[in-house]
């Protein structure tokens, strides 16, 4: 399925509530890791002063050898250490994470959605969302609050399977049953619909948006059902489904908050192509708000599994 984690990170402790989560995947899965530290040439320009004698390589070398200072530790924390690489960049953090996950194929990019400058340097909107629009490879991030903790294996019991009826969205189902084999998890599939949108309904019509609300929860029932059953003849025992009517992102936000240890599974977009399930919509809205990690599929991504 995967055939490496890569984790990048800019030496904050924000950044780094995203490694219990890289150290189950990689124990989970036996996969290597790669940390990456990407230096900003701005960095590099704000400690460079020829006449001091500090010049532009000798500074560079400088800050590298200070990132791996930094990154040899982490390295040390994962179940096997010597699976894990270290590296470091000079350059525009964004294009180095995904010119380095597409580097090899079937590479998991593991991040927080903010660090070093807190609510605005790797803030969603900045690295992570540039990263989320310009990689092919499958995300997991993790959205990190002060009191994130950064050691140990993070324990995920439940994969939240976000589905809205599209073959685009089933895309999530073969890596979700790998995680749930590897990581022992349950699989909740979860399906949100929305009654069409009126200006104005007549009293006299009420009956028929009643039936076009039954039809439409059959019609989700049915399909959710007949997914369960693909995943129970897979070999996963423990599948459920769940529908619920209103906001797709609310609902999806709202269900992961009423347990913990979750892990939210979903496709960048569905349904609609890059209409309904595209990020800045429901993706993009899960991730941000989410307290539990999301695990985002993309759609054209090909890892097989």
């Amino acid at each position: 399925m995967y055939a490496k984690i890569l984790v990048p990170l800019d030496g904050s402790q924000l950044a780094e509530g995203v490694l219990p989560y890289a150290r189950a995947f990689a124990k989970a899965l036996n996969i290597p890791v790669e940390l990456l530290q990407v230096i900003e040439p701005e960095t590099v320009t704000a400690f460079t002063d020829p006449e001091h004698g500090r010049y532009v390589d000798v500074v560079q070398a400088g800050l590298q050898a200070g990132a791996l200072d930094y990154l040899e530790p982490v390295a040390d924390s994962f179940p096997d250490p010597p699976a894990v690489d270290c590296s470091v960049e000079i350059g525009n953090p964004a294009e180095a994470i995904v010119r380095k996950g597409s580097d090899l194929g079937g590479t998991l990019v593991a991040m927080a959605t903010h660090g070093r400058s807190g609510l605005r340097r790797w803030l969603l909107g900045s690295v992570t969302e540039k990263v989320l629009r310009a990689t092919n490879n499958h995300l997991l991030l993790v959205r990190p609050a002060g009191d994130t903790k950064v050691k140990g294996m993070a324990k995920l019991d439940t994969a939240l399977v976000a589905l809205d009826g599209s073959p685009l969205a089933e895309r999530v189902i073969p890596p979700v049953a790998l995680l749930s084999r590897k990581m022992d998890m349950e699989v909740v599939l979860l399906r949100v619909y929305a009654l069409p949108q009126t200006s104005y309904v007549a009293d006299e019509y009420l009956p028929d948006m009643e039936k076009l609300r039954e039809h439409i929860r059959a019609e989700a029932n049915g399909y959710l059902d007949a997914r369960v059953q693909q995943l129970q003849g897979e070999g996963l025992g423990r599948v459920s489904a769940l529908l619920l009517e209103g906001d797709a992102a609310e609902q999806i936000i709202d269900m992961a908050r009423r347990t913990a240890e979750n892990l939210v599974v979903m496709c960048t977009h569905g349904r609609s192509g890059i209409g309904r399930w595209v990020l800045g919509s429901v993706t993009e809205r899960v991730v941000r708000h989410s307290g539990d990690p999301v695990l985002v599929v993309r759609a054209a991504a090909s890892v097989r599994c």
